[in-house]
């Protein structure tokens, strides 16, 4: 949402730039430009200009045939714009329980905090359909700021793509977060949750495969 609210009173070029880089392990000016549907000079002024800032930084991408090709991708100073739960004020909080309480504490905090995750997603979403029911918790998802899609193949199989975790800071000391996460998901909508996760160039992609 504040990523949103940013893109209306900023450049909104930018922000199509920033959103496509976080939804990719990093694209090249003409990538940019075939999906954002601006001229290549364009781009390249606004890819100069983002990584005079410090957003954006270059790499040189290994290609099939041929020379590497210049790619941009995203930058530390990319990450306020996404939001992470509070991350520095909630590990702290989960350190001290676990400092008081015992070893356990923690996880029971969040354990505690999922569930009743599961039931204000339960309220919310729509559909009767499993497809129905993944798409509607999926732009819900979204506007929570994971930059959520959901899709579905030929044969059915159903799929939540995410290219941003809210729990990303927290989970590198409670790696269990992301299991209680798989697990919420499971009973918001009914259906067998299974969890990847591809990271590349810095960047996070999740997939919630489901049936």
């Amino acid at each position: 949402m504040f990523f949103k609210v940013l893109r209306d009173i900023a450049k909104p070029q930018w922000f199509d730039i920033i959103s496509r880089l976080k939804k990719s392990t990093g694209l090249s000016v003409a990538e940019l430009s075939e999906s954002i549907g601006m001229s290549y000079m364009g781009i390249k002024q606004h890819c100069v200009e983002l990584n005079k800032r410090g957003y954006l930084d270059t790499w040189r991408r290994p290609k099939a045939v041929g020379r590497p090709e210049k790619a941009y991708r995203l930058t530390k100073k990319a990450d306020p714009l996404f939001i992470e739960v509070g991350a520095e004020f909630v590990l702290g909080l989960l350190r001290n329980v676990d400092k008081t309480y015992g070893a356990s504490a923690a996880e029971k905090l969040l354990f505690g905090y999922f569930h009743e995750m599961v039931e204000e997603y339960v309220k919310k979403i729509k559909g009767e359909t499993l497809y129905d029911r993944a798409m509607s918790f999926s732009k819900i998802r979204d506007l929570e700021g994971c930059l959520s899609s959901c899709e579905i193949d030929q044969a059915g199989a159903i799929k939540i793509i995410e290219y941003h975790s809210p729990y990303r800071c927290i989970s590198a000391e409670y790696p269990m977060i992301y299991r209680m996460e798989e697990q919420m998901i499971s009973k918001v909508l009914g259906a067998n949750v299974l969890r990847k996760e591809e990271e590349a160039s810095g960047l996070l992609k999740c997939e919630f495969n489901i049936d």
